[in-house]
């Protein structure tokens, strides 16, 4: 199958075929809310059914629930077998298929809970003082846990119910004497995620990994953790918790389910983790970086021979990131995925070593399952019309087709638009991707204005992918020319193209958004004089290096941005990031620190600002968002502040998301002129 020929069918798989409608209704927020979203995607051995949670959100109540489904591998109606108030989310199969474990918070803090895997009443396996975090099976009488526990109470789980207890009493004062004494959105209360091996009579517990480490760390993507095919071995990456915050060097490690010394499998000098069995249980497989405190490395995918303990690195030449990867049922092949030019591409590759063959290329796809008996693999794919539905194709990309439709009904209405994928000479000559998203109604006699939206990390991507927090359809629904760009930093374009950006924020980043903000404004369609830019994370810092840069733009959005490189370096907890972004702690590298600094160039601020952060947000704190407001405000300068008291880096609480589009178009429309709909013919 040619490239072109599997991109578009992919596509196809997720397409509503929309036409232009013009009495079509406007596709909101607070429509966006009433998509179903799947996840925890997990088939049955068998491989003819697959479970997997749903979630709802109730608008009004301000809550969103999530329940178990189950549906046939080949297409068919899903059927919901648990249902309850509470959260019930990662169906985990038992291994002889008839019963469906997962995590719940009926009762409480999350717990595992079993039913028949055609439904029934649902009884509680752990009853563990600290929770469930995560769980696998390892056999009919055993499940690996992972639980936040005190290092010095381990397994028993009394004393770590006591000491919970003895939390809540007394003074609220939070003392520390290491760095990373809270994380996300968390203090850090002394506990630490271990590992365990609990029975499923609530008898007895093994901390498989006591100590003072964190397993899973906080991972820099995936859970860091997996049980062998007959449940015997667990691996797992730890860091060394005395470098924690400025280190991203995680090691992977083995060890029994019985209990005993871990051992060592993978220690490059960056990350090795995001670990997983051959169904056969002859091989392991992991994503390793070589390089320390960089968290876009790129990622190698590695297998171990377990029999013969030969290790082997499988994509050496190849200059892409492997985001995830699976075992065919033989363990002959490695099946994975790559971003590029703005799609996932699936490869494969023999464990032995090999050539590397496309299998797809198309929308995003993720949670990869190859299905046992020549099933073909089963995935969520998802494009920038339409989040995630289950897909399934062959080994050889062949047939690929929908096997759930269940956002069909609520979107067609809306007849969005697919999103249009471009390039544009940017920056030392290089080609940059973005993509376009035109209004669902578009008409190319008119002229509407254009909103520039720009990425975070910096080292991600837009793709043809379905976001609820930065989602295109809602902004061209609008009345806006929607223009995604993919500059320097971006992943999907080979690893020198991410290192670009290192070291250097605003510079060849800057001018890549730049000369694709040109680009865009010379299209026919788009009326000049009415741009908008708006972007969160490292692309709230490119907002604030806008403001200080250029005055081209009728308003800006920056939400949870960095202000103040130097005080954001002191404030953050993930010490590696900055460290690495600008070449080492700012009193080794001031220079690169001040180069990049927005707030040194707040003296030439004249663009109106809405200005968005969390209270919550621990990665860029509270403070660097006020700083831009107050330095915006102090000048004359149109500003508005909006703050979420209970919300993070991320704006994810159902309610807030949609004051957050509110806000933001609002925002929009009254400095870019009327309520965002094209010029240039009736209105």
């Amino acid at each position: 199958m040619s490239l072109a020929r599997a991109r578009s069918t992919i596509a196809l798989c997720l397409a509503l075929a929309p036409v232009a409608a013009p009495g079509a209704p406007s596709f909101t927020a607070t429509e966006m809310m009433r998509l179903r979203r799947l996840g925890d995607l997990r088939p049955s051995p068998d491989g003819t059914r697959v479970a997997f949670a749903l979630t709802d959100i109730d608008l009004p109540a301000g809550m969103r629930n999530s329940d178990i489904f189950v549906m046939p591998t080949a297409g068919g109606p899903p059927q919901r077998v648990v249902a309850d108030p509470a959260s019930d989310t990662r169906p985990r199969w038992s291994r002889d298929g008839r019963r469906l474990a997962f995590l719940s918070t009926r009762g409480g803090a999350a717990q595992v809970w079993v039913t028949e895997a055609g439904g029934g009443p649902a009884w509680r396996l752990t009853s563990l003082a600290t929770g469930v975090d995560a769980f696998e099976w390892l056999d009919d009488e055993r499940l690996a846990v992972v639980s936040a526990v005190f290092p010095d109470c381990g397994q028993d789980d009394g004393c770590n119910a006591r000491r919970l207890a003895e939390a809540g009493q007394g003074s609220s004062a939070r003392a520390y004497d290491a760095l990373l004494f809270r994380h996300w959105d968390r203090w850090s209360d002394g506990r630490r995620s271990h590992l365990l091996a609990v029975r499923t009579d609530g008898q007895g517990a093994i901390d498989l990994t006591p100590g003072p480490g964190e397993v899973p760390p906080f991972s820099l993507e995936g859970e860091d953790w997996a049980v062998s095919p007959e449940g015997s071995e667990a691996c797992f990456s730890r860091k060394d918790a005395r470098e924690e915050a400025w280190s991203t060097n995680a090691d992977l490690l083995v060890v029994p389910t019985t209990g005993g010394p871990a051992r060592v499998v993978g220690r490059s000098a960056g990350y090795d983790g995001s670990c997983r069995y051959s169904p056969d249980g002859r091989w392991l497989g992991w994503r390793a970086q070589e390089r320390n405190g960089y968290e876009s490395d790129r990622w190698q995918l590695m297998v171990l021979d377990r029999r013969s303990g030969q290790q082997r690195r499988l994509t050496p030449s190849l200059d892409r990131q492997v985001e995830e990867f699976t075992f065919a049922p033989d363990g002959g092949t490695v099946t994975f995925t790559v971003q590029e030019d703005g799609h996932t591409r699936v490869l494969s590759v023999p464990t032995a070593g090999g050539p590397i063959r496309t299998v797809l290329d198309g929308a995003s796809l993720g949670e990869l399952s190859v299905l046992p008996g020549g099933g073909g693999i089963l995935a969520a794919a998802a494009s920038l019309t339409h989040p995630a539905e289950l897909v399934r194709f062959g080994m050889d990309g062949s047939g690929p087709f929908r096997v759930s439709r269940l956002n069909d009904a609520t979107l067609a209405p809306f007849a969005l638009r697919a999103g249009e994928s471009v390039h544009y000479q940017g920056a030392a000559g290089k080609t940059v991707q973005a993509w376009l998203v035109k209004p669902p109604d578009f008409d190319p006699s008119r002229r509407y204005p254009l909103l520039v939206l720009i990425h975070g990390g910096p080292q991600g991507a837009w793709t043809d992918g379905w976001t609820y927090r930065w989602n295109a359809e809602v902004f061209a629904s609008a009345g806006f020319v929607v223009f995604m760009p993919n500059p320097r930093g971006s992943v999907g374009w080979g690893q020198e193209f991410t290192d670009d950006v290192n070291r250097d924020w605003g510079g060849r980043a800057f001018e890549d958004v730049m000369r694709g903000t040109d680009w865009a404004e010379a299209l026919p369609f788009v009326e000049k004089g009415r741009t908008a830019a708006a972007g969160a994370s490292f692309g709230g810092y490119m907002v604030n290096w806008i403001a200080g840069h250029t005055d081209r733009f009728r308003a800006l959005v920056s939400h949870d941005g960095m202000f103040d490189t130097v005080s954001a370096y002191y404030s953050t907890e993930e010490l590696w990031f900055p460290e690495w972004e600008f070449g080492g702690p700012p009193w080794r590298r001031p220079d690169l620190y001040q180069r990049w600094n927005p707030a040194n160039h707040v003296a030439q601020f004249r663009t109106p600002t809405l200005v968005v952060h969390g209270e919550r947000d621990f990665r860029l704190p509270l403070e660097q968002g006020l700083s831009m407001y107050a330095a915006l405000r102090r000048q004359g300068v149109p500003a508005r502040l909006l703050v979420f008291p209970d919300e993070n880096h991320w704006v994810l609480k159902p309610a807030n998301s949609v004051r957050w589009y509110e806000e933001v178009l609002a925002w929009l429309r009254r400095w870019t002129g009327g309520d965002g709909r094209g010029a240039g013919g009736p209105q």
